[in-house]
């Protein structure tokens, strides 16, 4: 599998568990919602929460195994403290726009929401902005 076959695949399986998850325990699939979730258990609401994490993370690593060349070459790690406020940055947008790119990019917008459209607008824009500042900055090329 190349070119966009493996993205493709990527998403139709991000589709297929979200509208599972919304059709047997109809919950949005909105995955800072589900971790958030953790930190202040309902009764009832870990068992869920820990099993779609572990599906996500173990899939990550059955696709790692299964299919090496997936996630392409591998390239230098950028610094710590860049991860760490890239990180902070995504917490905090998250926190802005009351979900993340997955409830409101996946879920919100497949089901028609004008919140979640112009969320994920917002969280394109920013990306977009994000890189070519970044680039500009190390004098890369675009």
């Amino acid at each position: 599998m190349t070119g966009f076959s493996l993205p493709l695949m990527g998403g139709v399986l991000i589709g297929l568990s979200a509208s599972l998850l919304l059709l047997f325990n109809g919950r949005v699939a909105g995955i800072s919602g589900i971790v958030g979730g953790l930190l202040a258990p309902s009764r009832g609401e870990v068992p869920w929460r820990l099993a779609f994490i572990a599906g996500l993370v173990g899939g990550g690593f059955l696709v790692r195994a299964l299919l090496p060349g997936a996630f392409g070459q591998e390239t230098s790690s950028p610094a710590p403290g860049l991860t760490v406020a890239a990180g902070l940055l995504v917490g905090l947008g998250t926190h802005l726009s009351n979900g993340c790119t997955s409830g409101h990019g996946v879920c919100g917008v497949s089901r028609g929401s004008m919140r979640s459209i112009v969320a994920t607008l917002v969280f394109m824009a920013t990306g977009a902005l994000a890189v070519f500042v970044l680039r500009t900055l190390r004098g890369g090329v675009l």
